[in-house]
């Protein structure tokens, strides 16, 4: 298994793409969005996408059928919600693409997998909690992957493995706009010394 840990790039431009991309990569990290409310997402996850192929690249921020199909003509695999959008997630499976939309509660939770979502974004995760999830769990088809969402970090990688989370994603934490791939470099070495401590097991 490799880690499950989905890196959020909200505001990475163009010209960072590649050096950001490889510093994560390197770390272990290999499932990166870009939001598409950064500055020219689809040109970043284009150049990621034609660099890193062992990588699972795609967009977070996804709201419309049609901007899944801009994301997928870049030859990107994955789609980010912040909400349970059906046709967002039947565009993005018709398509091909892993889906992950945004849920909260367990109606938004079922009419996702109902409509084939691959895992359900947990968001915002410091909204519901670990204990939240706990609760959810006892009611999910067994198997379902939950990533948590904002409100998960190093610091409560634990609680949420407790839980039963399935893996994270981690935005601000790991990149914020100007970090150079020193400083990214550093913050994915704590973030994944923490998720292997954890999970074990799900480590590289």
């Amino acid at each position: 298994m490799t880690r499950n840990i989905v890196a959020i790039l909200r505001g990475l431009t163009p010209p960072e793409a590649l050096a950001i991309g490889e510093t994560l990569v390197a770390a272990g990290i290999s499932k990166i969005e870009v939001p598409l409310n950064s500055p020219d997402p689809l040109a970043s996850i284009a150049r990621m996408v034609q660099a890193f192929p062992e990588a699972v690249i795609g967009a977070g921020t996804v709201l419309t059928p049609e901007q899944v199909a801009d994301v997928a003509a870049t030859g990107a695999r994955l789609i980010v919600s912040p909400d349970t959008n059906p046709a967002v997630i039947d565009a993005s499976v018709a398509a091909g693409l892993l889906s992950y939309p945004g849920i909260m509660t367990p109606s938004e939770a079922f009419t996702a997998l109902r409509h084939g979502a691959t895992g359900l974004k947990l968001f915002p995760g410091s909204l519901l909690g670990p204990e939240g999830l706990k609760a959810m769990r006892a009611v999910l088809p067994a198997g379902t992957e939950v990533l948590a969402v904002g409100g998960a970090g190093p610091a409560n990688f634990a609680d949420w493995a407790a839980a039963g989370v399935s893996g994270f994603g981690i935005g601000s934490a790991l990149y914020k706009p100007g970090d150079t791939p020193a400083q990214v470099a550093e913050k994915a070495a704590e973030i994944t010394a923490a998720y292997d401590a954890a999970m074990p097991g799900a480590q590289p």
